[in-house]
């Protein structure tokens, strides 16, 4: 005999299986238990968005720290520009006692620099360039005066040349704990083939370092996949945590 009693509670039951399994399904990837602890600013590259960088910022937040991965019009203005940009974004998001920590990738490496030159953070941490042309590229020579590079990668594509005398004064000393990791390994071979020295694939390992940085380090990462290296990750998270690289 149907038991129309029955078959209603076991769909009540269904329905709110269904719901509860929706509810978990949306919760946001960056929530943490506890609150959100030291600011984490990422900066992406050239040519790309704030979701190249996901996949870090997904990996810091999970650390428990609070990240914040703008998007930026890097092909529409000069490094300097973009600087003030990304600044008048921040002050709306940063609050004013916790630690500031950077992590900068590419393009967005020269930028952490230029920003803390310029703004002077009074609690600023620690900071992490990832694949940084801290001396230009190679690349960025060979192909700067090419009407197709020139369209795509805009006026600050043009800043990424080697002979980086008319931005130096832009960079300020390095007086804070600075990590770099570097890459040695390529997925483009036309590039690393202008290159003179390991690279990986934009940029040359020796035009990543600086002087009076707190460590340096090459992973075998490519730079079109950087951010996403697992290494690249760990090793973030760790020099922000402790100011070294694991050995």
């Amino acid at each position: 005999m149907f038991n129309e009693a029955c078959w209603v509670q076991k769909i009540q039951f269904t329905q709110f299986i269904i719901t509860l399994m929706t509810c978990l399904a949306i919760q946001p990837v960056f929530a943490v238990d506890q609150p959100p602890g030291d600011y984490v600013v990422i900066l992406h590259g050239i040519a790309r968005s704030s979701s190249h960088m996901d996949n870090l910022a997904l990996h810091l937040a999970r650390q428990g720290y609070n990240v914040i991965n703008p998007s930026y019009p890097s092909t529409s203005y000069k490094l300097e520009q973009l600087a003030d940009i990304i600044y008048k974004e921040l002050v709306k998001q940063l609050g004013e006692t916790k630690l500031i920590h950077f992590v900068g990738y590419s393009m967005g490496a020269l930028l952490v620099r230029i920003i803390i030159h310029k703004y002077r953070f009074p609690h600023l941490g620690r900071v992490v360039q990832l694949a940084p042309p801290n001396h230009g590229s190679e690349v960025a020579d060979f192909f700067n005066q090419n009407w197709l590079y020139q369209t795509i990668y805009g006026p600050a594509g043009q800043q990424l040349i080697t002979d980086q005398s008319d931005i130096q004064h832009l960079f300020g000393p390095i007086n804070y704990q600075l990590g770099i990791i570097a890459g040695n390994s390529t997925i483009d071979p036309i590039s690393s083939f202008i290159i003179p020295s390991d690279d990986d694939g934009k940029v040359s390992v020796q035009r990543t370092q600086l002087t009076g940085v707190q460590a340096h380090i090459v992973v075998p990462a490519s730079h079109t996949f950087f951010p996403s290296h697992k290494i690249v990750q760990l090793q973030t998270a760790f020099f922000l945590k402790f100011g070294v690289f694991q050995e």
